[in-house]
């Protein structure tokens, strides 16, 4: 095996490929269509296609939010991106079933593309320690005990000293809870604005308020709004630190680490709140060896 490469196996085929990164989003689709990271992407047709939607309001809580999101099955695997509610239509979900990754990839909505490429390369780099991930354990309970496990995993990746100021885009407020307990303040950004669970007012443009922040906590999400690509390129154009919590592209934005991106709380389908069960998370850090696989 010559430097830059590994051997990808899924099955009982294995390919000869370059190691599994990409220098932007695009760059990713890139390589995927032109088939240097493994298969052809024209041979691999996704068998299931379904949307997840759940509605929440933790006890104790006295906010709530719902959740929509698009899933693809691709062998053994299942890429996702989250959607506004409503905002995906019917004939979505018919259009991917049979259809190839590689037709997927130039779909009309961006969010069947960030899935399709999401179960393809779950398909070919899984969340297993060769391709970079550490398992981190979620312990089974309550939906409120679940997320504000699930926020511990997250925070840890931040590395952040009391004090410091964190962009947290996409409001989760076991999220702002964790920062809360580590005394690590935030803005919190989303595109819906609104206040948080302590009345904070929630900025709607990232960009604007990135500056005066020393590091940047994002959701998955932005992948799907398009919205991703300037955030990344702030962090590294800024030197800042970069840390994703990923339901969306769980299997994409590792692939981005040591280019702008420093971190990943990956968390593939089925996701802490669809079950009250234990449950594991998966981090990538560009700051560990094979991190940057």
């Amino acid at each position: 095996m010559t430097a830059g490469t590994s051997d990808i196996s899924v099955g009982n085929t294995a390919w000869a490929s370059s190691v599994v990164r990409g220098a932007t989003y695009d760059d990713l689709v890139r390589r995927v269509r032109s088939g240097e990271l493994g298969p052809d992407p024209r041979t691999r047709r996704i068998a299931v296609a379904f949307t997840t939607r759940q509605a929440v309001r933790h006890d104790g809580r006295g906010t709530g939010y719902r959740n929509e999101v698009l899933s693809l099955r691709l062998a053994e695997a299942v890429g996702s991106c989250a959607v506004e509610p409503g905002a995906l239509p019917d004939s979505a979900v018919e259009e991917c079933v049979g259809a190839d990754v590689a037709g997927l990839l130039d779909h009309p909505l961006l969010p069947v593309r960030v899935a399709a490429l999401d179960a393809y390369l779950m398909h070919i780099a899984p969340h297993t320690p060769e391709h970079g991930a550490r398992p981190v354990a979620l312990p089974a309970g309550t939906s409120l005990e679940k997320s504000r496990a699930r926020a511990r995993a997250v925070v840890e990746l931040l590395d952040q000293p009391p004090g410091a100021t964190v962009l947290v885009i996409g409001v989760v407020n076991s999220l702002l809870e964790a920062l809360r307990s580590h005394g690590i303040g935030y803005v919190p950004c989303d595109l819906k604005g609104g206040v948080t669970e302590w009345d904070e007012p929630v900025v709607t443009d990232a960009l604007a308020e990135a500056a005066r922040c020393d590091a940047l906590l994002v959701s998955g999400m932005t992948l799907g709004n398009g919205t991703f690509e300037p955030l990344r390129e702030h962090a590294l154009r800024n030197g800042k630190r970069l840390v994703l919590f990923a339901q969306t592209g769980s299997a994409v934005l590792p692939r981005l680490l040591g280019h702008g991106v420093s971190a990943v709380c990956a968390e593939p389908y089925p996701f802490f709140w669809l079950d009250g069960g234990p449950g594991t998370v998966h981090h990538y850090r560009a700051d560990r060896p094979g991190g940057a696989r």
